[in-house]
């Protein structure tokens, strides 16, 4: 086989070419950090990096739901004790109107206050988080309780859990049923704001629906009654608080564990790029040495 210098020459320039090929892959290894920068460079490194990094975005997202979670719980644990606190004074208050030696002018004046703190009642009932009713189930949009001159027209009876999913596959109710705490009770109104509508009225020296005594005394055991139902909803979200940080303990460690696994796929390794690049260095200088005593001697030089 006949070997010539432009045979030599070309095949010079075609090493040294792939020479700088790998020269400049290392190079963009480090300028960008990672090991490819088109999915033809390879394939399966790519095609793994798409099911990395979606796995990843649904972590992240489960993390922006444990802030809408902890919003919903908080939120309602906050209301409901302040909710607590005015039963509490509605209780005080009834204590002392129970007491024989009160006039009616000054009962009246008590039923006046307990007006005013079922108002408040009304107020924390219809409860408002970034625009969203929370103790009207999952009909956020509508306030729960409807008060009309003084007088509670409509309470809602919705049930209907608001659930946030924190995991694949895992919805967590954050609710508090207002239903549960503002419509039934323990006789004989079965109702929180009927219950104090009657103790109000009968505070007034008026007439009480059926059912009911002018007794003020009696009203004691249905206060009794709808503080413990707050308080047993509040043990119930202490409980749903207790969850939530267990189950954001396991998806910030999922998060870590996606996070590692995107970067061994795609991530390059630094330390090892810098060595191959300095021994593809090496490679490509001597190439050139090589190269340029193959150019140098032609046919011509002899021929002087």
């Amino acid at each position: 086989m006949r070997v010539t210098q432009s045979m030599l020459s070309g095949n010079m320039l075609r090493n040294l070419s792939s020479s700088y090929a790998k020269m400049g892959e290392y190079q963009d290894q480090l300028a960008t950090g990672k090991k490819i920068k088109r999915p033809s460079q390879d394939p399966v490194v790519a095609m793994k990096g798409m099911a990395y990094r979606t796995n990843l975005a649904e972590v992240e997202q489960f993390k922006r739901n444990f802030g809408e979670a902890y919003n919903w719980v908080e939120s309602s644990d906050d209301a409901l004790d302040k909710a607590t606190s005015a039963l509490q004074r509605i209780r005080e208050l009834t204590v002392q109107a129970s007491n024989g030696t009160y006039e009616e002018n000054q009962k009246a004046a008590i039923g006046e206050e307990i007006k005013q703190l079922k108002e408040h009642l009304v107020t924390i009932a219809n409860t408002q988080v970034a625009g969203k009713y929370i103790f009207n189930g999952n009909d956020t949009t509508n306030a729960p309780v409807t008060l009309t001159n003084g007088e509670v027209t409509k309470v809602s009876t919705n049930s209907n859990d608001v659930k946030i999913e924190l995991s694949k596959g895992i919805q967590l109710g954050v609710n508090v049923k207002g239903s549960e705490i503002f419509t039934t009770g323990t006789n004989p109104g079965d109702g929180l704001f009927s219950d104090l509508s009657a103790l109000e009225k009968a505070l007034d020296s008026q007439s009480t629906p059926g059912g009911y005594t002018k007794e003020i005394g009696n009203f004691l055991g249905l206060l009794d009654g709808h503080i413990n139902k707050i308080v047993a909803e509040r043990a119930e979200l202490g409980a749903k608080n207790n969850r939530l940080e267990l189950m954001e303990d396991r998806v910030d460690e999922q998060e870590v564990i996606a996070n590692r696994i995107l970067s061994d796929n795609e991530d390059a390794d630094v330390e090892r790029v810098i060595t191959d690049m300095k021994s593809q260095e090496s490679v490509l200088r001597a190439a050139m040495g090589v190269g340029s005593r193959i150019i140098q001697p032609s046919l011509l030089d002899f021929l002087r």
